[in-house]
């Protein structure tokens, strides 16, 4: 089975950079599109960033985009999210997501979830 595994969140002041990790296992991890949602208390989950298969083209929401980079390491069988630049409406549990496929598009849901790692954002 596949499993993601988020690490890098913490507590931070706005303004400041934090990079979240994903280390993703049990299929070929280069041949699939990867993403990352979040999903802050009371509302709901909400595309973040995605990235392509084999290092393809990337997609970011625009609420971060500009401040995000989506970046994988298919020798390391990782995704990460550079976030820069934080506001305090960023604070909310950052998840990672795998696709069932090389393309991500609108829309388009994950097939694995990780467990989430915390984004906390002070003013």
């Amino acid at each position: 089975q596949v499993q993601l595994v988020e690490s890098g969140g913490g507590l931070v002041q706005a303004g400041d950079s934090l990079r979240l990790s994903c280390a993703a296992s049990g299929r070929t991890f280069s041949t699939y599109a990867m993403g990352w949602f979040r999903q802050a208390p009371g509302k709901e989950r909400e595309f973040v960033a995605a990235i392509n298969g084999r290092g393809g083209a990337t997609y970011y929401a625009d609420s971060n985009k500009g401040r995000f980079t989506i970046s994988r390491d298919n020798a390391k069988n990782t995704v990460y999210l550079q976030m820069n630049s934080l506001k305090t409406e960023d604070t909310a549990v950052y998840y990672c997501a795998g696709y069932s496929d090389a393309w991500y598009w609108r829309g388009h849901p994950p097939g694995y979830w990780g467990q989430g790692t915390q984004v906390t954002v002070s003013s």
